[in-house]
């Protein structure tokens, strides 16, 4: 088996349990309709189900209305090119399948199976596809080897009446597009004018330099280059796809058709293009490096030798991912909300320049705070939108859509399009993509350094090799460096190539220094200078706060082999308060994204307490893009029933009216009034506009138990609690934590110290 995580921060037995626990598989069906009594069930099938099979046996085209099939896609296989392994079968390609439907799911709430065909014979698979396509309102083809992806797509369009759409050629040509539009402007140059050069002949690079000669590229300008060498016009071996693009051109080898080039399209291995063949190019030359995870030549390569180059590739950790994440969520939803026939040229067009204008546009705060509060703006290094921009669901499939019923493919055209826009907004749970926003800002600062103080744990070890790999940072792992190696090394983990970082507090030369410093903080609190000095040289804890208290890191993550409050204790001998420390809980549920506060540090907050956890709370929720609307929780209702903790929230309400904060707020109330517009339609005074997203509970037992409870149930996925409030950025997993809550803290812990940086 070839080894295929070397690159990645995940061992090959996570990859496994990922997809195998706590249920099979990443995909499941829920109904849509009730089925609680007699009537439900009689409704959803005998009886009531043979209404609507009558009225679409008169009507096919009623199983729009009374099926699944208008947002339903079918991921279709015969796993003959997975991924970069190969043929190795439809049944192996079932995990990419899946994991495609995923996406689909995520990005445009586009329902999804996988259908694997166990043939390598073309018109087998056309004939299967064929007889059971109509289920789908779509036909997403994946992972088919070239050339027979092309017949195979190309004759199942014809012969069947919704969209097929290979996405390993169209996907990567309608992205790489989009970002050409925009690099040509950008280096002042015009379509009709560049000379493309194109390395690698498969699907997508033949369908990508076709997508570009439809929107101006010229023909007489373009040359691609096989495995054989540049394929002109009269070459053998040339099959009809590759033969299309053939020009009358004397160039033979690669490095002759790059002299002079204005553009290089890569999508073929790493070490394809060679700095020297940079270097021959044009003036501001564009610079597409597509190839995964390596690509033909990397971004440090080309600027050693071209500091005017433009430069896209395939990989998450560089600016301008060609990621097909952008295209073929939205193709597909704009394609099945007008009932599309096909997926046609002119709406892969649509899809182009529909992702190069919002490039153009101006970037909302909420894609910024992804970029480490960082505004972006169009330019070399902002030419096509970032795959986690929640503008993307409603901006890109109007244009589709649109396309679909200029050219007479719509089957049901959208009147209202302001108002479809409106309804994709509220498609897709943006709360989903919070752990991405904050990975992706923390990613694009990759000098933070990340103090790990249990540094010889296993989870430990493995969580700072999965974040450094993340390009998250620089992990520092605090233990003696021979049991850590060792761990590592079991672990599978080889520490060398990613330079991560190994401190033995009670050698370090820094030990001196760090003792001096404590002490000096302490020696006024009862401790001896030898205390401060054993705490230095035996105390992770204390060793590495004190690194983030001198500037030697910037953040930290602690808790694994401690409980909480013993971490808390020994971080605050360290390092200040800035202003309040709370704890707060994110709460990811159905729809909603929830900050739950405090649920960590004040057990019986009293009425200024709880007014300054609001603050804290808010401003925190601000810095995370999203707008603070505060709910004080109790389990009275403006004052009934009365009580002790009540009255409390009555008072900090009273408080937060005389400070005059810039945030809505309301209380006290039970959790229901707050969530619930019908509820709250019963109070005419009740101040939110909308409902509530930050709930300040009115004690830390109320706080914990509550989102203990709900995650406990699987009713909802809840993040931390937060550390907030500290001089440093610190953050206490709980005790024994895994591998992800460690990298989650670590990640949000680097985050905390850019923002407070920002600030």
């Amino acid at each position: 088996m070839p080894d295929i995580t070397d690159k990645q921060f995940f061992t090959e037995d996570e990859a496994l349990d990922f997809h195998r626990l706590p249920r099979p598989g990443k995909l499941a069906v829920q109904p849509t309709k009730p089925m609680a009594t007699q009537r439900d069930l009689s409704l959803a099938y005998s009886p009531g189900v043979a209404v609507p099979v009558l009225a679409i046996a008169a009507d096919e085209d009623l199983a729009y209305d009374y099926t699944s099939k208008g947002n339903m896609v079918a991921v279709i296989s015969n796993g003959t090119a997975i991924l970069g392994l190969g043929n190795l079968g439809a049944m192996a390609s079932k995990p990419v399948m899946e994991g495609k439907s995923v996406l689909f799911k995520r990005f445009a709430d586009v329902d999804s199976f996988d259908v694997e065909v166990q043939t390598t014979d073309p018109d087998e698979f056309i004939t299967v596809v064929k007889n059971i396509g109509a289920t789908w309102g779509g036909i997403n083809l994946e992972d088919i080897k070239s050339p027979e992806c092309f017949v195979i797509e190309s004759q199942l369009q014809d012969l069947l009446d919704v969209p097929v759409f290979h996405d390993d050629q169209h996907g990567t040509a309608i992205i790489s597009t989009a970002g050409l539009i925009n690099a040509v402007e950008i280096a002042g140059k015009k379509l009709e004018d560049v000379k493309v050069v194109l390395v690698g002949a498969g699907a997508a690079g033949l369908s990508s330099i076709g997508l570009m000669k439809s929107i101006g590229v010229r023909a007489e300008n373009t040359v691609i280059v096989d495995r054989d060498g540049v394929v002109y016009k009269g070459r053998d071996n040339v099959d009809q796809w590759k033969a299309a693009h053939a020009t009358d051109t004397p160039h033979r080898t690669l490095a002759e058709a790059m002299v002079g080039a204005d553009v290089v399209l890569g999508l073929a291995a790493k070490g394809a293009i060679t700095k020297e063949m940079v270097a021959s190019m044009a003036p501001r030359p564009i610079i597409f490096a597509m190839a995964n995870p390596d690509p033909e030549i990397t971004p440090e390569e080309v600027q050693s030798v071209r500091d005017d180059a433009i430069i896209a590739t395939g990989r998450s950790d560089y600016a301008n991912q060609v990621n097909n994440v952008l295209g073929f969520p939205y193709i597909f939803r704009g394609a099945l909300d007008v009932r599309a026939r096909q997926v046609n040229h002119e709406m892969k067009v649509a899809c182009a320049r529909a992702l190069a204008a919002l490039a153009r546009e101006d970037v909302p705060d909420e894609v910024a705070i992804a970029y480490r509060g960082r505004k972006l703006k169009f330019g070399p290094d902002y030419i096509i939108p970032a795959p986690f921009d929640p503008r993307l669901i409603w901006y890109i499939p109007p244009f589709v859509a649109q396309a679909a019923m200029d050219t007479g493919v719509a089957r049901k055209p959208i009147e209202d399009m302001e108002a479809y826009r409106v309804e994709l907004r509220q498609r897709v749970d943006p709360s989903a993509a919070l752990m991405q926003k904050i990975s992706s800002a923390v990613r694009g600062e990759p000098n933070k350094r990340v103090v790990f103080a249990e540094g010889e744990e296993p989870q430990v070890i493995r969580a700072a090799y999965g974040f450094k790999q993340a390009n998250l940072g620089t992990p520092i792992l605090i233990g003696r460096e021979e049991l850590i190696r060792q761990n590592a090394h079991e672990a599978g983990l080889n520490f060398d190539e990613l330079g991560i970082e190994i401190t033995n507090a009670k050698v370090s030369d820094k030990n001196s220094l760090y003792t001096d410093w404590l002490y000096n903080r302490l020696q006024r609190r009862g401790y001896l200078r030898r205390d401060v000095q054993r705490m230095i040289n035996q105390d992770r804890n204390y060793f590495g706060a004190t690194m983030c208290a001198l500037d030697d890191a910037d953040a930290m993550v602690t808790g694994v082999t401690r409980n909480f409050n013993m971490a808390l204790r020994e971080v605050r001998r360290v390092l200040d308060v800035t202003d309040r420390m709370i704890g707060l809980s994110i709460v990811l549920a159905k729809g909603r994204t929830l900050f739950v506060a405090d649920t960590s540090i004040h057990e019986l907050p009293t009425a200024d307490d709880l007014a300054e956890i609001a603050v804290k709370a808010a401003n925190t929720v601000r810095k995370l893009g999203r707008v603070p609307r505060v709910a004080f929780l109790s389990y009275s209702t403006f004052g009934n029933p009365p009580g002790d903790r009540s009255e409390k929230v009555r008072e900090a309400i009273r408080i937060l009216d005389n400070m005059g904060v810039d945030f809505e707020y309301e209380g006290e109330m039970p959790p229901d009034l707050a969530l619930d517009p019908a509820q709250r339609a019963n109070y005419p005074f009740m101040r939110l506009s909308k409902d509530a997203n930050v709930l300040v509970m009115p004690a830390i037992h109320s706080a914990a138990i509550s989102t203990q409870l709900v995650q406990a149930l699987g009713a909802a996925t809840v993040i931390g609690p937060i550390l907030v409030g500290l001089e440093k950025s610190v953050q206490i997993v709980p005790l024994g934590a895994s591998v992800t809550e460690i990298i989650t803290a670590a990640t949000f812990a680097a985050y905390e110290e850019s923002v407070v940086e920002a600030d």
